[in-house]
Formats: structure tokens, C-alpha cells, sequence
């Protein structure tokens, strides 16, 4: 195993859930737009990441442990401006979890975020955002007769459990519907193009 870069990727995931504390705490995280100074975090930090997959592939359980793992997996989940790491790090992924090196879990998350960023239906609704409603959903999902049996497949709850775990996080950390949907949707797919998650 390699421990130096097991502590590395330990301390950037550290430095993300710092920022995103103290922002929001502040109330600025759920601001209108991308918080800058997360933005920061998360490009700096998936640079690095970058350049880890580069020399060492995905980085696994094998190479930087459990902890280190889940680290590297939340620093790809947070590095939404960044479309191209994303859809390259998922075979990588999805490899390492057939081969028991990363969690099933992880993959599919992954898989939903990239679905989410793009316009398209998730396989395993584990991406939430605000509807017109004013409530954190999923949206929409492949199959939806199928998809608790989809989520038991990869080691998730079901979708019921964590919308309601969702939705009490939110609250509690103050995130609050936009006051302006139709705005706040468009404002969402104009940077979703402009960042590169959608091609046309």
C-alpha cells in the first residue's frame, strides 16, 4: 500500500468537507451558482487526482486502503466541472469494482452523476436536486419499476430511505428550494454547457 498517497488524497478530502463546513455554516454554499471558493477546492483537488489516475490508475483499496479509496471517490463525485475526469475515471471504476478493489457503490453513484450532468436518465437515482415542486428528487430514472432491486444490486438502500435521509440533510444544513425554478433549471443547464457536460 502506499501511505504517502493514501495521506495525500486523506487531506484533500479533509480540506473539501472543511470548506464545504464553513460555507455552509455561512449560508454561501447554497448561494446562487458554483461557491468559488469550493470551486477551487474541488479543480485543485481534481487535478491532482488527475494526474494520480495518470501514473497509478484508479487509485483502489489495494493501493491506499479503504479510507483512501472512499477519499478518491468523493474527490471525483465533487469535481463536477470537470466532465472529461469523470467519464474517463468511470471504466476505471467500474473495473475496480468488479474486481474488489473499490465499491460497487462508488461506480454507481459515479455512473448517476455523469447521467445527472448530462440530461439523461439515472440508472440507480442516487443524484438529488430540487424539482418544481420545491423537493430534492432524483428525477428521472431508467426502469423505475426495477430500480430498488438495481440499488440492493450495488450495496445501496432504497431510493425512499435516502430521499428521506436527503432531504433531512438538506434541512439541516439550511439548503433551502430556489425561489425561482424555471431560473435556477436554466442557470443549471447553461453551465452544464459551458463546462462541457453537454455536447450540443
Amino acid at each position: 500500500m502506499n501511505e504517502t498517497l493514501r495521506d495525500e488524497l486523506l487531506e484533500m478530502a479533509r480540506l473539501d468537507g472543511k470548506v464545504r463546513a464553513e460555507l455552509a455554516a455561512s449560508g454561501e454554499l447554497f448561494d446562487a451558482g458554483y461557491e468559488p471558493r469550493m470551486a477551487r477546492v474541488h479543480e485543485r483537488n481534481a487535478r491532482r487526482l488527475l494526474r494520480i489516475i495518470e501514473s497509478a490508475g484508479w487509485p483502489g483499496t489495494d493501493l491506499v486502503g479503504p479510507d483512501g479509496a472512499e477519499a478518491a471517490w468523493m474527490i471525483l463525485q465533487h469535481a463536477i466541472a470537470e466532465p472529461g475526469l469523470l467519464r474517463r475515471a468511470l471504466p476505471l471504476l467500474q473495473a475496480a469494482a468488479r474486481e474488489g478493489r473499490a465499491s460497487p457503490r462508488h461506480a454507481a453513484m459515479l455512473e448517476d452523476r455523469i447521467r445527472f450532468f448530462e440530461g439523461r436518465p439515472q440508472r440507480y437515482g442516487t443524484q438529488f436536486d430540487w424539482d418544481a415542486e420545491g423537493k430534492l428528487s432524483p428525477g428521472e430514472v431508467e426502469d423505475p419499476q426495477r430500480l430498488d432491486e438495481r440499488r440492493l444490486s450495488v450495496g445501496l438502500p432504497p431510493l425512499a430511505e435516502q430521499m428521506e435521509e436527503a432531504r433531512m440533510r438538506a434541512t439541516s444544513e439550511g439548503d433551502r428550494p430556489p425561489a425561482d425554478h424555471p431560473a435556477y433549471a436554466r442557470a443549471r443547464e447553461e453551465w452544464a454547457a459551458a463546462v462541457g457536460w453537454w455536447t450540443d
